[in-house]
């Protein structure tokens, strides 16, 4: 009756788990990983050289085309004229990166002004083109 877990029949089922096989097997698993961990770590050691992996990204550069209130075109500062505009943007159209070209009008400018020098950059093949605004 000690060791029966209070049994009265032998016949009568054991409702506990016995926790003793269970234990066993988890540590017969844990010895037979302790053992194979390190071989399968092991390798020759190699002092391997250090190499920088990283891409050279080269940033395009940004031309900036602004349009004054009576349609003179500024590349960058400098006035130019419409031929000499599309000169240049052939120019930068096939470098490689191509600049993005960001475009500034005054806000009394005629809208025709701003278009020509849109259709100016997409005749010329940049494909990057950008509108400066001022918040309000």
């Amino acid at each position: 009756m000690a060791f029966g877990g209070g049994l009265d029949d032998e016949n009568e089922v054991m409702n506990e788990i016995n926790m003793t096989p269970l234990v066993d097997v988890m540590l017969v698993l844990l010895i037979i990983f302790i053992i194979t961990v390190p071989v399968l770590t092991h390798s020759v050691k190699v002092d391997l050289p250090r190499a920088d992996n990283t891409p050279n990204e080269v940033k395009p550069e940004t031309i900036n085309l602004a349009i004054d209130a009576q349609g003179k075109i500024f590349w960058n500062e400098t006035q130019i004229n419409f031929e000499e505009l599309n000169t240049r943007l052939i120019t930068e159209a096939n470098k490689k990166p191509q600049p993005e070209i960001h475009i500034r009008g005054d806000k009394s400018v005629d809208y025709e002004h701003v278009i020509k020098t849109m259709a100016a950059v997409q005749r010329a093949g940049i494909l990057k083109l950008g509108f400066v605004t001022e918040p309000e």
